[in-house]
């Protein structure tokens, strides 16, 4: 099938009939027609039989209609594609970030950027790591922040900084003399826990550490954003491991804080695209959330 006959066959099964298709695509019902015509011609078989008067697909069709689907899926993001590709003008930045950084780190980067380039704009998107790193390959965004280093030749990891993994939990949870020292993986034994997904480059880490943890911590919810479990604890819901960023926005009120013994770091990378040379912009932004970045980390006292 050619690009042609998908297209006029999507068309039909959307609207169910030639002249719904002819007046989605904006060509005449005669042009319709001759389109699928010759693509049942070449496929052999027929893609439509009429009945009540709508156009009903054949097994056939249908059986055709999941492959159709990826087709027009890539399609769709060729077009996305060229459409960035037409050229983003040098003052305008695209940024993506996991959620507890574009909460805790971004604001006051942004803040700052926009301020001393008042002529600069920013488009900036809140993702899962999966998403930014499908985004920036598709030149939907110019630079991505995750926790999670990439090893995809297409993209460049920069590090931009590293603090411990934080214990968060609601007040009150650990006696006062406890506060300020440090958290062993003993005490989690038993503990009712916030876990992460799966899918989580953190969490493979962390059931290393707590395997050998007797009894092991009970895990009740588990959650795919680091903002979700921190907000879960400020509700009294559980414990939770979270990255130092953000432990940085929970409130102080409902949470207390303890770092992990033995510390286990974390990093937060910037990812840009291998194969191009950065905009200025980009490269006094990466400046900005460095600085930001290990201000915050030195300013916050993890108890």
């Amino acid at each position: 099938m050619r690009l042609r006959h998908i297209e006029v066959f999507q068309a039909i099964r959307e609207t169910g009939s030639v002249s719904g298709a002819a007046q989605l695509l904006h060509v005449s019902q005669p042009a319709v027609t001759k389109v699928l015509q010759h693509a049942e011609q070449q496929l052999g078989f027929p893609l439509f039989l009429r009945v009540r008067g709508k156009l009903q697909a054949t097994p056939e069709a249908l059986e055709l209609e999941r492959e159709v689907a990826k087709v027009s899926e890539s399609l769709q993001g060729v077009r996305r594609l060229a459409q960035s590709l037409r050229g983003q003008p040098e003052n305008r930045l695209r940024v993506g970030a996991t959620p507890a950084m574009a909460l805790s780190l971004l604001p006051p980067v942004i803040r700052e950027w926009t301020d001393r380039y008042p002529q600069s704009s920013c488009e900036l998107a809140t993702q899962h790591s999966r998403e930014l790193v499908q985004n920036l390959l598709m030149r939907e965004l110019d630079l991505a922040l995750t926790l999670q280093q990439t090893d995809h030749p297409g993209l460049r990891s920069q590090p931009i900084a590293s603090g411990p993994l934080v214990a968060l939990a609601p007040r009150g949870h650990w006696p006062a003399e406890h506060l300020g020292q440090p958290l062993t993986l003993n005490e989690l034994a038993g503990e009712p826990m916030i876990g992460l997904s799966t899918s989580d480059p953190l969490s493979a880490r962390l059931e290393s550490h707590l395997a050998n943890v007797e009894p092991p911590p009970r895990v009740r919810i588990a959650v795919q954003t680091y903002a979700l479990a921190r907000t879960l604890v400020e509700a009294g819901t559980g414990l939770a491991l979270v990255d130092p960023f953000t432990a940085l926005g929970a409130d102080e009120r409902l949470t207390v804080q303890r770092t992990l013994s033995p510390t286990v770091k974390v990093t937060l990378y910037a990812l840009t695209r291998a194969d191009e040379t950065p905009p200025h912009t980009q490269a006094l932004l990466l400046e900005m959330l460095v600085r930001h970045a290990e201000k915050q980390l030195a300013q916050h006292r993890f108890e």
